[in-house]
């Protein structure tokens, strides 16, 4: 994809990499080249963001002409509300806090190039830093009362940049560009990054099917890279982003969604898909508005929860709004353990989920993505146990149940309908409902954004085309919005 970088006098800055072009903003807004080519990577390095300035059209053109470009338009907006960049700055307060440990004065500001500070000592806080706020140069201002606070980050102009500082700055920008691949370029159309955790002991995907998701992706015509969550910065380089690591709200795998989006990646899971499906309160609300068959539901808060065992009998399950994997979901067999569980978990959230118990020996999971069943699989419970997951098996070997997939076609049409009703109330992405079975009639449990997809389970039907099915769908997302 070919390079440009943007600045008010081209003729000064000098680049030894190869396909970088460096153009003024009047040629950038104004050039007819630039206005229909398409799949340009752009780094806007205008003296100024300020609204309606140049700095700021060169951005919001290059979004609009489907150019990725540094900074977008949504962060140029957010540099605009500096008390919400020192909110989102708490979520590595202990690095801050850290970084600081030894400092003898009580303010402290420094210049950031492309995640990088002069000072070795301030790289990491650097990173995080620019991975909040991705322009190409920065100056971060920390001061201390009680304890470190982010004071000011804001957008630095090249004029503002020490001549002594020019070098790393250049630097920065080359190796910015610079990209890294773990196999020979071979002039593929698209780039593709697949998000993962290799530290989660219970990923989504496990090695045996991320190698099958690469080969897929190969075949496919990707450039694949595996990334991982200090690999922010590098989204602008890609044109599709598979999030194989588990997802949240409130967690690097929902900024790594908004941001890609934002930058008009092909985005599996998306940010609504997070947003929806990982909160059960939200689904309850949208299953029953739409009437699709689940468990009897109540949502409850510590002032209406005296009144549950009115609603409902015991035994029930007792769920946390946002629990995965079996986790946060309690099954509440007495009034005195409904007492104890529910004040630990109101601890968590203000409200929670209770749900009638459907005793079945197994669940059902149909995996969907772009409105489409894919797979579909019998989740047996744990031994001795009513979950399909036992977290609290002594031996691992006990702790899951067995799993039987079969194929589509020979799974119950009810199964395939409901499943499809409530996927298409989320969007097209990629989905896993679980649902259970009583006399033939079939209630959606829930909907996972960030289904299990393991070799030799999920893929156990379909094998190489399950794989090969998901890149064909990245594909077409991104051709819809070239």
């Amino acid at each position: 994809m070919p390079k440009l970088i943007v600045v008010e006098k081209p003729e000064t800055w000098k680049f030894s990499l190869e396909d970088v072009e460096v153009i003024s903003p009047d040629d950038y807004i104004t050039n007819n080249t630039y206005q229909t080519i398409k799949n340009l990577k752009v780094l806007n390095l205008c003296r100024s963001y300020q609204y309606q300035s140049e700095g700021y059209y060169v951005s919001l053109l290059a979004e609009a002409r489907g150019h990725k470009v540094l900074p977008g338009v949504s962060t140029i907006q957010n540099l605009r509300f500096p008390s919400i960049l020192r909110e989102d700055s708490l979520d590595f307060d202990a690095l801050i806090q850290t970084t600081f440990k030894v400092e003898p004065y009580d303010r402290v500001e420094f210049n950031i190039y492309f995640g990088t500070a002069k000072s070795e000592n301030l790289n990491k806080l650097a990173l995080q830093l620019f991975q909040l706020v991705q322009a190409p140069s920065l100056r971060a201002v920390f001061s201390k009362k009680n304890k470190w606070v982010l004071t000011s980050l804001k957008p630095i102009s090249l004029s503002e940049v020490p001549e002594v500082d020019k070098p790393q700055l250049v630097s920065s920008i080359e190796n910015y560009l610079q990209r890294k691949r773990d196999y020979k370029y071979d002039k593929k159309k698209y780039d593709l990054a697949i998000l993962i955790n290799p530290d989660d002991k219970n990923p989504p995907s496990d090695d045996r099917a991320l190698k099958r998701f690469y080969k897929a992706a190969l075949e496919a015509g990707f450039n694949t890279e595996f990334i991982g969550k200090n690999d922010f910065d590098q989204l602008i380089q890609y044109d599709a982003l598979f999030i194989r690591e588990t997802t949240n709200v409130n967690h690097h795998t929902f900024r790594f969604a908004k941001k890609a989006e934002s930058l008009g990646l092909a985005v599996i899971d998306d940010p609504a898909s997070i947003l929806k499906c990982t909160n059960k309160v939200y689904l309850f609300e949208l299953l029953n508005a739409n009437k699709v068959a689940t468990p009897k539901s109540f949502v409850i808060t510590e002032e209406n929860c005296e009144r549950l065992t009115k609603k409902i009998g015991f035994p029930f399950i007792l769920k946390q709004p946002d629990g995965a994997f079996s986790r946060g979901v309690h099954k509440i067999n007495d009034l005195g353990e409904f007492k104890k569980v529910r004040d630990s978990m109101f601890e968590k959230s203000d409200l929670l989920i209770a749900q009638e118990f459907l005793p079945t020996p197994f669940d059902w999971r149909v995996g969907v993505i772009d409105s489409q069943v894919i797979y579909v699989c019998k989740y047996f419970m744990a031994t001795k146990h009513w979950q399909i997951v036992n977290w609290g098996a002594k031996k691992e070997t006990s702790r899951e149940g067995e799993v039987e997939s079969i194929p589509v076609d020979q799974a119950p049409s009810g199964l395939l309908k409901a499943a499809l009703k409530a996927t298409s109330l989320i969007g097209n992405g990629l989905y896993g409902v679980d649902m259970k079975e009583e006399d033939g009639k079939f209630y959606v449990i829930e909907i996972n954004d960030n289904p299990n997809i393991d070799a030799g389970i999920e893929d156990k039907i379909l094998k190489d085309k399950l794989y090969s099915i998901i890149m064909e769908v990245f594909l077409n997302k991104i051709k819809l919005d070239k």
